[in-house]
């Protein structure tokens, strides 16, 4: 018990200063001490009520002493919990890698552009302009809700910008024909055909095809429903089931005969594959769309690792892809490039560009036709050939 400056207790945590000053303090949940001081017994005891009171109930205030860690935590575990999964991954691990270790132990209050700026040219050296954009992404839209939710007066980023270029919209790869054709070739001889031809059949996100199950197939009227994803945690060592990348992902796309006969072989094999034990799991998630929870039955999956009899992690097939491209000829691809691909023959088909739009999943046309449609060289050609034939008509 503190004492004022005549002797009398002023209560725990509560004492008189000199100056004549009441002095206030505790050491909340995370270990550190919060103190202030006031001109009265009584504002120095209500706010250690209160005070107390907020740190037991996670009522976050804008103390000026919380920590840029503290506030992350808080906002992570309770502000963007419906993010999609790869998404969370980006900023944890830009956050726990590279934003902790310069600004992590600062007040929030303390943070200036200077500090921000000081994490992304840590980064200039060693990561890809991408990794920074990501880095820079996470730190804006962390302080972004502290100032939405005033903890922070004025955005500390405010003037921060990132000179690395991000890697152009014409170096993402995608196969031109030949090179799907040279591929389709050699990958049909693997054990991950089906799931490759699914890809360029359908368009969908990796996480997509992985957590793929069978009640997402409509036989009848031969559609496919996206509804859910699931990929591998590496740094928790678990899988992880989650919805759509966002709300437009969900989806219902009709099947190609070539699609629907992948599925089918898929379905009449399913009973004599190798499943491991983590087969028997079930994996919770949110639904974006109506917050209620849902259940992904490991066992209902379509695609499971021939030779472990658990899902392929998204990594496994990038490494297979490599060797498979050595084996072609051709130049390396991740799994992602074949939804360019995807994409790009689409509309080389005559695809309408908005059709396209939703059998994506993109909330943008803009998405759309500028990320994800590429114009080969052989198209291009085609094109000037009409419009020269045209042309020698008229």
């Amino acid at each position: 018990m503190g004492k004022n400056l005549k002797g009398r207790e002023c209560g725990k945590g509560i004492c008189q200063r000199k100056d004549g000053k009441y002095s206030a303090r505790y050491n909340n949940k995370h270990g550190r001490r919060l103190e202030k001081h006031f001109d009265t017994l009584v504002e120095a005891r209500n706010w250690l009520a209160d005070a107390k009171y907020n740190d037991r109930h996670d009522v976050i205030t804008t103390d000026s002493e919380m920590t840029v860690e503290e506030w992350y935590t808080y906002w992570m575990g309770n502000l963007i919990c419906d993010l999609a999964l790869n998404t969370r991954r980006n900023y944890e691990e830009r956050y726990r890698i590279n934003i902790r270790p310069v600004i992590g132990a600062m007040r929030i209050c303390d943070v200036k552009p200077m500090h921000c700026k000081a994490v992304l040219n840590r980064m200039e050296l060693k990561y890809a302009g991408s990794t920074i954009r990501q880095a820079y992404i996470a730190m804006g839209t962390m302080f972004r809700a502290a100032v939405m939710n005033d903890i922070l007066i004025k955005h500390p980023m405010n003037g921060v910008r990132y000179t690395k270029p991000v890697r152009a919209v014409d170096d993402i790869k995608f196969l031109t024909v030949d090179e799907q054709e040279k591929f389709m070739e050699v990958a049909r001889q693997s054990h991950n055909y089906r799931q490759y031809l699914l890809l360029l059949e359908t368009g969908l996100r990796t996480s997509e095809l992985i957590g793929l199950t069978w009640d997402a197939i409509d036989w009848e009227k031969r559609t496919l429903t996206i509804n859910k994803a699931l990929e591998y945690r590496h740094d928790q060592h678990c899988w992880r089931a989650g919805p759509p990348k966002s709300k437009k992902s969900y989806r219902t796309i009709p099947l190609t005969a070539k699609a629907y006969n992948v599925l089918l072989e898929c379905y009449g094999e399913r009973y004599e594959r190798k499943e491991a034990e983590i087969m028997s799991c079930c994996l919770e998630y949110i639904d974006r769309r109506t917050g209620e929870k849902n259940t992904l039955f490991m066992h209902d999956l379509v695609f499971v690792n021939w030779r472990t009899g658990e899902p392929a992690k998204n990594s496994s097939y990038d490494t297979h892809l490599y060797k498979l491209c050595d084996k072609a000829g051709i130049k390396r691809f991740c799994m992602h490039a074949l939804r360019h691909t995807y994409a790009t023959r689409a509309i080389e088909y005559g695809m309408p560009p908005k059709t396209l739009q939703k059998l994506l999943g993109h909330a943008s046309i803009k998405t759309t036709m500028d990320r994800y449609v590429h114009v080969s060289e052989d198209f291009m050609l085609s094109a000037v050939r009409i419009f020269e034939t045209k042309g020698e008509a008229g």
